[in-house]
């Protein structure tokens, strides 16, 4: 895999020339005419699409509608809440609400079906599209249904991923989505976009998580694709089948890239056929000369199975070096898990090597990354014969919907893997966010699926529990079971891989799904659980601000799971109040016992009494301030908490991650840099301040109050640098910025919420 240094030119989207000082007499040579880089960058497939759907009339300041929407239990109620705070009537664009994470009914007795029951009763209010648990998990419904070359979809969720089908799809936070159903817009600065030319043929056994988790590992650390669009291009991709295509671009997530897109051909027209969705495919391929800012190119045939250990899809070798090197590996993974466990428990895989090989307790085949028709086919015919025997080891299938269920019973893979001792289970996501198959305490998990952060498969290291995944692809997973839990990469198997074909069967949908076909019936009354409240008033920005802080992290980067865990805490999504109180539990427990007594201050404040009386260590610190600000204090002063992490926001897109903070009355966080544009959007959307200050000592402390002079001031005036000052027996000065901000994002912190924004607008 080789990374270029330089933007590069892909000639006939066969040939790469570097960007260099001579390059355009090398084009000029090479194709007879005179291109200019700007000419050329509009030749990618991704400006293409961005151009027809931006609608600012401005490349550079993209003002994005997209063609549909989608979403899952555990976004759409709080997405729905906020878009009829805000006004909501009708859905403008088709948005479809499935049912996947929350679909086991499990935890918190009614909490899950009264959400379901709530999107149904929503699809039918508002004119959507409701697809019941166990149907299909999101993205999968969304290859099937939805997606169509050269179209746009949001969704609230961070894999939304269907470039490989001709669709640029982006994963956000739900107030996103919320903008879309108000017929807002989706605003961004023009995209880099960052070429993948693959070339070759995988060799057999290597699958798409394989080729996913080398590309993973190459760029993640150094940022090479970060908040950028990946085009996939290259003789390589016609080698390479559409369910592996798939399953390499929903990874794609894991990169912090922005979105993703394909050259499509053949093979994707005969997806849509079978789908029976002709009219959907679309040919698309980079213009005779396209730039693109930067090449990552790859050979197929050097792709070797490949092994994510914890606690990041990063984290990544081949099968064949970990074996090499068994204990230096394992070694380095107890390394890592000082930093991510904040040493809370004792961590190690060394007593899982017997006889020289690693031994697992848990085989995974899941979701949208490992679920597809192909993926288990594949395992089935590595499987055929076997038994994964009667000690730990575990093997469970679920196929990504219904339709590849159905055809996996006819054609024989679900018999094939049952009779090796392997269950097979409808389609879920809980096994990629912690809320299926949790394995023991001190078990280690092999899974196709999507990541690996700490606590992603449901152990929780504050009650001494801790178990760990490695990823790995479908093929790897299955040799692994047929060797009884010994680690065994599929390159190792002599396997007559059967390939059969598929067939979608539509009438599983047309049976269960309720499409309104875009007709809105006003008359139907809501269905609102008991566990589904209404977001809580929040203030618009103060004048000054007067923020405590409550945590301090300094690991390398933060995940959203560790900002709001993920697993059974889901439950609790459609009740702010409720999911709040998880906030950084896992992580940082005492944080929502600080957070929330500075927010005695604030509810003082909005209640007209004094904030002294309830808070009364801010006596003195607004002594202090009081020495250069004495006119800071009633009517012009808000208060609340604020977080410092390193690099916050790297994983799902959900939401909460930023409005938990918001509903325990945070006003900021304070970060060297962001680790996803969705996270950072996920801050704004809920009026908090989304402050960067360089790296290097901090000039503050957990537990330190903060004072920011005229803040709404700075944030209309769109100043480029604001003074904060840490209160301590003196006032000392430091500087924080915003970062580049739009017109809208502006008025949003300054109402203090897109709620406000709307409702007042």
């Amino acid at each position: 895999m080789k990374l270029y240094e330089n933007g590069a030119y892909l000639l006939n989207g066969t040939q790469i020339v570097e960007d260099a000082a001579d390059v355009r007499q090398i084009l000029a040579a090479k194709t007879g005419k005179d291109v200019t880089k700007e000419e050329a960058a509009k030749n990618t497939i991704a400006y293409g699409i961005l151009e027809e759907h931006n609608t600012s009339g401005n490349m550079e300041k993209l003002k994005i509608k997209f063609d549909k929407l989608t979403s899952h239990d555990i976004t759409f109620v709080g997405i729905i809440q906020t878009a009829r705070a805000s006004g909501l009537e009708k859905f403008p664009v088709p948005y479809v609400l499935t049912n996947c994470h929350n679909s086991l009914c499990a935890v918190g007795g009614t909490i899950n079906e009264d959400d379901h029951m709530f999107g149904l009763s929503c699809a039918k209010k508002y004119g959507g599209v409701y697809v019941p648990p166990h149907q299909a998990v999101i993205h999968q419904f969304a290859r099937e249904m939805l997606a169509g070359g050269g179209r746009m979809i949001l969704g609230s969720d961070s894999h939304t991923r269907y470039g490989a089908l001709g669709t640029m799809a982006m994963g956000e936070g739900g107030p996103e989505l919320v903008k879309q159903l108000l017929n807002q817009t989706y605003d961004i600065n023009m995209p880099g976009v960052i070429g993948v030319y693959l070339k070759g043929k995988p060799i057999i056994g290597v699958g798409p998580q394989d080729v996913a988790l080398a590309i993973i590992g190459a760029v993640f650390d150094n940022g090479y694709v970060k908040n950028k669009v990946m085009e996939f291009v290259g003789p390589g991709v016609s080698n390479l089948s559409a369910d592996f295509r798939i399953g390499v671009d929903v990874m794609t997530t894991e990169t912090t890239c922005l979105s993703s897109i394909w050259r499509t051909d053949n093979a994707i027209k005969d997806f849509y056929a079978i789908h029976g969705r002709p009219e959907d495919y679309k040919e698309l391929n980079p213009g005779d000369v396209a730039y693109y800012d930067g090449m990552i190119e790859i050979d197929l045939g050097e792709i070797r199975p490949m092994i994510a250990m914890p606690f990041h899809p990063s984290n990544t070798y081949t099968i064949d070096e970990l074996n090499a090197n068994l204990m230096d590996i394992l070694d380095d993974c107890e390394k890592r898990a000082l930093v991510s466990l904040d040493g809370q428990v004792d961590f190690t895989l060394k007593d899982k090597v017997r006889n020289g090989r690693l031994y697992v307790e848990q085989g995974i085949i899941a979701g949208c990354a490992g679920g597809g028709f192909e993926n288990i086919c594949d395992a089935a015919d590595i499987l055929k014969g076997a038994s994964i025997g009667p000690d730990e080891f575990t093997l469970s299938v679920y196929p990504a919907s219904t339709p590849i269920y159905m055809e996996l019973v006819k054609n024989g893979a679900v018999a094939s893997l049952m009779a090796t001792g392997a269950i097979v289970k409808t389609a879920f996501c809980g096994p990629c966010f912690g809320a299926g198959d949790t394995p023991a305490n001190n078990a280690f998990s092999i899974r196709h699926s999507t990541r690996n952060f700490p606590n992603r498969e449901g152990s929780k290291i504050q009650n001494g529990q801790i178990s760990s995944v490695a990823l790995m692809d479908a093929r790897s997973i299955a040799a692994t079971a047929a060797n009884k839990g010994y680690l065994t990469a599929a390159t190792d198997m002599d396997v007559n891989y059967t390939k059969p074909k598929y067939f979608f069967d539509s009438r599983i949908y047309a049976n269960r799904v309720f499409d309104s076909h875009g007709v809105a019936d006003p008359d139907v009354e809501i269905k609102l659980g008991p566990n589904i409240k209404d977001w809580p008033a929040m203030s618009a920005l103060p004048q000054n601000m007067l923020l405590k802080v409550v945590s301090e992290i300094h690991d390398p980067v933060t995940t959203t799971d560790e900002l709001i865990p993920s697993g059974e805490t889901s439950s609790f999504r459609s009740n702010p109040l409720g999911l709040a109180e998880f906030t950084l539990s896992r992580k940082d427990p005492a944080y929502v016992g600080r957070a929330k007594e500075v927010q005695k201050a604030q509810k003082a404040i909005e209640a007209n009494t004094c904030p002294l009386e309830v808070l009364p260590e801010m006596k003195p610190v607004m002594e202090v301030v009081h020495t250069m600000f004495p006119e800071a204090g009633e009517g012009n002063l808000g208060v609340g908490s604020t977080i410092f992490a390193v690099k916050p926001g790297d994983g799902s897109a959900r939401e909460q991650a930023a409005s938990c903070q918001k509903v325990l009355g945070g006003w900021a966080n304070i970060a060297n840099e962001y680790a996803t544009k969705r996270y950072r959007s996920n801050l704004i959307n809920w009026g908090m301040l989304p402050f960067i200050i360089p790296e290097g000592e901090l000039p503050f402390a957990n537990g330190d109050y903060l004072f920011i002079p005229d803040i709404r001031k700075a944030v209309e005036e769109k100043a480029d640098a604001i003074t904060v000052y840490k209160v301590g027996d003196t006032l000392v000065p430091f500087t924080v910025t915003l970062g580049e901000l739009t017109d809208e994002e502006r008025e949003i912190i300054l109402k203090g919420c897109l709620i406000n924004y709307n409702r007042v607008s």
